[in-house]
C-alpha cells in the first residue's frame, strides 16, 4: 500500500507541465519597454512572504506576435502570463493593475 501510494504521488507530480505552470497569472512592475525589439523587462513581485516588497532581478519578456505593448510604461504594476519555449521567455498576456 505504501509503495501504491509513492506512484501515485510521483505519477500526479508528474502530470504538472512547465508549460502548465508557466501559464499562471503572475504579477510584477514593469522596468523597460522596448517596443521597437517588442521586449518589455518586468520585475515580479514576491507573494507569500510577510514584509517583503523587492523580488528578484528584472527579467526580458519577447512579446508574442499581436501583443501590445502600448498600454504598459515603465513603473506600472501589471498582472501577466509567459512561456517559455527554446530558452527564450515570451509574455503571451500583459495587464495593466
Amino acid at each position: 500500500m505504501k509503495i501504491a501510494k509513492v506512484i501515485l504521488a510521483g505519477a500526479a507530480a508528474l502530470s504538472f507541465s512547465p508549460a502548465a505552470l508557466a501559464q499562471q497569472s503572475q504579477t510584477g512592475i514593469v522596468t523597460k519597454v522596448d517596443r521597437i525589439n517588442g521586449i518589455v523587462a518586468i520585475q515580479q513581485t514576491q507573494s507569500g512572504t510577510s514584509g517583503a516588497n523587492t523580488g528578484g532581478a528584472s527579467e526580458d519578456f519577447k512579446a508574442q506576435a499581436g501583443l501590445s505593448l502600448d498600454t504598459v510604461h515603465a513603473g506600472d504594476k501589471v498582472t501577466f502570463s509567459a512561456a517559455e519555449s527554446g530558452g527564450v521567455k515570451t509574455i503571451t498576456k500583459v495587464q495593466k493593475q
